[in-house]
């Protein structure tokens, strides 16, 4: 699934999930809902950016909702980058089952079982709920649009979960059982054209 290529004919794109919020904990869909950083996700945030000083980001971009833009300064603090804020990083949106337990979200879960691969990408059951393919295009478009103007450059993302869901799955993992942490990340190559996927971390799929 990793393919390994030669870095500096590629934009470097690290895409991480953000750090705990009050949402997450009591397991709430969060969607669009501009919920802050829990205590528990600072720390998250905190221990990310641990894990990541060794990396020389060029550029680091985030979602502009307010768990992600926390994240990414706390990531970007030491490093004395701007954070620049996008809606293409923004989470899924899921209309009607914001605010409400994740739970609730096994009715869509059940409607896109029975489903082909090419369905599931394209599935809208509800005009207020984002499909895969709208939240894979605009992540798509962005990293196209950065890996071009970046070749060479390592670049940080911060968004969220169910937008890395949906991305992973598209390029060939098998996430509909799997997790992914908050603070989690996977190390993408990209020419502008085509996207490899190099290492995860905090990610687990179905079959491990």
């Amino acid at each position: 699934m990793f393919m390994l290529k030669d870095e500096q004919n590629y934009c470097k794109i690290y895409v991480v999930r953000h750090g705990e919020t009050e949402w997450n904990a009591k397991k709430i869909t969060q969607g669009h809902t501009n919920i802050p950083l829990n205590q528990a996700g600072k720390v998250q945030a905190g221990e990310l950016a641990k894990n990541l000083q060794h990396i020389n980001f060029y550029k680091i971009f985030s979602s502009d909702l307010l768990r992600a833009k926390q994240t990414a300064k706390i990531v970007a603090l030491e490093r004395k980058i701007a954070v620049e804020t996008t809606k293409l990083l923004r989470e899924r949106r899921y209309g009607h089952f914001e605010g409400k337990p994740a739970e609730a979200l096994k009715e869509f879960d059940i409607m896109r079982s029975i489903l082909s691969k090419d369905e599931k990408f394209r599935f809208k059951p509800y005009k207020d709920i984002e499909s895969d393919e709208e939240v894979v295009t605009r992540i798509i478009r962005l990293i196209r649009e950065i890996s071009t103007s970046y070749i060479g450059k390592t670049i940080l993302f911060v968004t969220h979960g169910g937008i890395m869901r949906a991305f992973l799955n598209h390029l060939g993992m098998d996430l509909s059982q799997g997790s992914i942490g908050n603070g989690a990340y996977a190390e993408i190559l990209s020419d502008g054209i085509d996207i490899f996927l190099q290492e995860i971390r905090g990610i687990a799929s179905r079959d491990g």
